[in-house]
């Protein structure tokens, strides 16, 4: 793999970070292992009431998430965030379980539906979460960016809107050799 990009399906800048690098996959040619970041874990036992629904059925599309991972089955991993992402960030819905069977299906996934509901798959998403958190964390949330030669991840990158494809191109052009670099910590400023 040329990056692995841990997410949770419901963060709306998460969403925008990887479209930026599915940009960047195909204009480079390189692979992405999809992997999940759970923002309920995260927040074990303080996710507000308001986004408990928008969790679980987060959790849920993370549990067929490791299911494909374990198959090695990353293409169809990130085929189905993308359906996910467009019946929810870019229509304005928040993630629910309808949504997230419609994206399964639009996937053409049917046949890996059943693993949405099998806690079995909940272990698995923990260690993905807990390999994330620990490559970049402390004081991260999802996004997770991981690529080979590396000794850390980084959390993001965080951007306003999908850039174009130079853009794209810039910011991983400029993100590689930071990342290679085990001197160098963070940039940062604030959101608008």
């Amino acid at each position: 793999m040329d990056a692995t990009f841990f997410f949770d399906p419901a963060c709306p800048w998460t969403w925008r970070a990887s479209r930026w690098l599915v940009a960047v996959a195909e204009a480079r040619g390189l692979a992405v292992e999809w992997r999940a970041f759970s923002l309920a874990i995260l927040n074990e036992g303080n996710v507000p009431p308001q986004f408990a629904e928008a969790m679980a059925a987060s959790g849920r599309a993370l549990r067929l998430v490791e299911a494909l991972r374990a198959q090695g089955r990353h293409d169809d991993a990130g085929r189905f965030y993308t359906e996910l992402g467009a019946r929810t960030h870019d229509a304005g819905n928040p993630p629910s379980d309808k949504l997230g069977a419609e994206a399964v299906e639009a996937a053409g996934l049917g046949s890996e539906a059943p693993a949405l509901d099998d806690e079995r798959w909940d272990e698995a998403v923990r260690e993905s979460h807990a390999l994330s958190y620990a490559s970049a964390g402390p004081d991260i949330g999802s996004p997770v960016l991981m690529i080979p030669g590396a000794e850390r991840g980084m959390h993001g990158p965080i951007v306003t809107e999908v850039p174009g494809t130079e853009d794209a191109l810039t910011i991983w052009d400029s993100l590689v050799p930071l990342l290679r670099l085990g001197t160098f910590h963070e940039i940062k400023r604030g959101r608008r």
